[in-house]
């Protein structure tokens, strides 16, 4: 029996899913084509733009908050994976529609908040002379959008209990909105912000609209003055040119993925080393560093070698998850190798250089895979792993150099331009994204028109999953330093202990705690305002401490319960995520070994940067 063909109806809401789509990658293309043509007018005609940098910021923010609702259809959004998994099949429907009540809570309070702020903004921006309204109602149309996407699953029809989601949530916010005051008007609004959020985000309510929907619950006791801060947050949080780098790197990784250049990376890695007793696993090692340089994207990079190291370490007698282990461990390395979003977050979020960021953490980051390949070394001397590869030619080793040759050149591009102040980062990740797609056609001709527009959709959906946790975040460190939390929670560190050294170590057991249950990027949205102030008031420099930060928490990403690295690398590799969380604890404490040292030794850090001048 044929299946029956879509009738109209079902046609016409895929097309329009497929155009939805194909705007919010327009968006985000539009974004990276104005940064280009920013760098281009400076150097190359002599003559900079005043409107780029304004023009990429709406056309960034607009994407995010049109594909949050795309997100929502596809269940994409970053939440906590805590409780469902082990609960019955009644009780984790109850708890799904649960989640999307919550999820279309938020969205109301967006739309309701988000048009009254809209409307009182008479503003506009500085360059273009737009008014800013027209960017500050994205919010509410990303909040309809998300009902929309409740009711309708993306690439699906309209469901009943799509529906009494929506219901429900609208029940849950004029509740909040009208009785909030009733409930924790004595406890502050810190107390219910902290509450409503945490209590969220481990009942697997995605962790942006947790944050979002705790900032309103803390505001509304206040009245709909105060209740405009939430939408104004999330808007001016993403008024930022740094945070732009983001999307760039994360399209850049995406695009060298089908473009040919991590097969090359792979290719010249394992020709150099490849022979060696455990030399696939030296391998996977060096791939990722190299990689690393190019990406910027843990997660990207552990999908990667996963699915070209793990198929062929087994062949050669790596235990499979072994395999994923450490691979797992060494997709860490691009957030410790530049260009590292996460040290570009850090940096929009503490007010310090992208460029000496990127410069300080290159020995801590070449330490870090130095560490896993003697991990490597030693386990596949005592267990016997790998070492039946051939020793590769010297012919064959300078053809995989040359082939990889336009990939090794980008890092040094990236790292130098930004340190000297060529480009910005955010305009080194335009640069980067442009660079992939002309080795891609150019030198490797292996990408497609199909094969850059899917790259470049997926990325879409994980840069809007991790920018929308960064704004709904806003409103929540807001709320903190409003009250002065980070201040208080300083002044009672200062009381336990007046040891820069006694403090360091305490802040590392907080982040390697808060890793295990917190995606990194939310950790340090949260974080960061509350420890910098903490750390520069104890002599920490906030560089050096920057990087302490991004290593504690890349290695909670190796950890359970969340372990996002080790489930993705898991899933691709087909393995046991039990034992591959058994098999990763070596590569843990070696990272760990590492990380204590980059802590009391500042200058593992902070030299290069008297290195390579100011």
């Amino acid at each position: 029996m044929t299946p029956r063909a879509p009738d109209a109806s079902a046609r016409f809401l895929l097309g329009f899913d497929t155009a939805f789509e194909a705007l919010c990658v327009a968006l985000m293309l539009g974004s990276a084509s104005v940064a280009v043509l920013q760098v281009f007018c400076r150097y190359v005609l002599n003559a900079a733009l005043p409107w780029p940098e304004e023009v990429s910021i709406w056309l960034f923010t607009w994407a995010v908050f049109l594909g949050m609702a795309l997100a929502v259809g596809r269940q994409a959004h970053i939440a906590i994976d805590l409780i469902s998994r082990f609960l019955p099949a009644p009780l984790q429907r109850l708890h799904a529609g649960f989640v999307a009540a919550m999820i279309a809570a938020t969205s109301i309070m967006m739309i309701v908040h988000g048009i009254d702020f809209a409307g009182r903004a008479i503003q506009v921006s500085p360059a273009m002379q737009w008014p800013l309204s027209y960017l500050f109602i994205a919010i509410a149309v990303g909040g309809a959008l998300n009902l929309v996407y409740l009711i309708r699953p993306a690439g699906g029809l309209p469901q009943l209990s799509g529906l009494l989601s929506v219901v429900a949530g609208g029940a849950i916010y004029l509740a909040v909105r009208h009785g909030a005051a009733l409930v924790w008007q004595e406890a502050g609004s810190p107390t219910a912000l902290m509450l409503v959020a945490g209590l969220l985000v481990l009942l697997e309510v995605p962790i942006a609209f947790a944050l979002a929907f705790g900032a309103f619950a803390a505001f509304a006791p206040l009245g709909d003055i105060m209740l405009v801060i939430v939408p104004q947050n999330m808007a001016s949080s993403l008024n930022s040119f740094t945070l732009l780098a983001i999307p760039f790197f994360i399209m850049a990784a995406a695009v060298m993925n089908v473009g040919g250049i991590t097969t090359r990376l792979v290719a010249l890695a394992t020709s150099l080393v490849g022979h060696f007793r455990g030399g696939l696993g030296q391998a996977n090692v060096v791939t990722n560093t190299l990689l690393a340089g190019v990406s910027g994207s843990s997660t990207a990079d552990a999908s990667a070698i996963a699915k070209l190291m793990v198929p062929e370490m087994e062949k050669h007698g790596y235990p499979r998850a072994f395999g994923c282990a450490l691979t797992s461990a060494s997709s860490t390395l691009a957030n410790l190798i530049p260009p590292s979003l996460g040290l570009i977050i850090y940096a929009a979020l503490a007010s310090v250089s992208v460029g000496a960021l990127f410069v300080a953490t290159i020995i801590p980051g070449l330490m870090a895979a130095a560490a896993l390949i003697l991990v490597v070394y030693l386990f596949s001397r005592v267990k016997g792993y790998g070492g039946d590869i051939a020793p590769a030619s010297w012919g064959t080793r300078g053809r995989a150099l040359a082939t990889a040759i336009p990939a090794l050149l980008l890092p040094l591009l990236i790292v130098g331009g930004v340190r000297f102040g060529i480009f910005t980062a955010t305009e080194a990740g335009a640069i980067a994204l442009v660079y992939a797609i002309l080795c891609g056609v150019l030198f490797y001709r292996c990408l497609n028109g199909r094969g850059f527009y899917d790259a470049v959709r997926e990325s879409t959906f994980d840069t809007v999953s991790i920018v929308v946790i960064i704004a709904a975040a806003s409103p929540f460190a807001w709320v903190l330093a409003a009250e002065q939390v980070p201040q208080k929670i300083a002044a009672a560190m200062s009381a336990y202990t007046d040891s820069p050294i006694v403090l360091l170590l305490l802040i590392n057991l907080l982040l390697l705690v808060v890793g295990l249950f917190m995606e990194m990027i939310a950790a340090m949205v949260i974080l960061v305002p509350i420890l910098v102030p903490l750390v520069v008031a104890a002599g920490v420099d906030p560089i050096q401490f920057g990087i302490v930060l991004v290593m504690n928490l890349v290695i909670g990403a190796l950890t359970p319960p969340l372990g996002v690295l080790v489930f993705t690398t898991a899933r691709v590799g087909k393995a046991n995520v039990v034992e591959v969380f058994r098999a990763i604890l070596p590569f843990i404490l070696a990272l760990v070994t590492v990380l204590m040292l980059v802590t009391y030794v500042p200058s593992l850090t902070l030299a290069p940067l008297r290195w390579l001048g100011p």
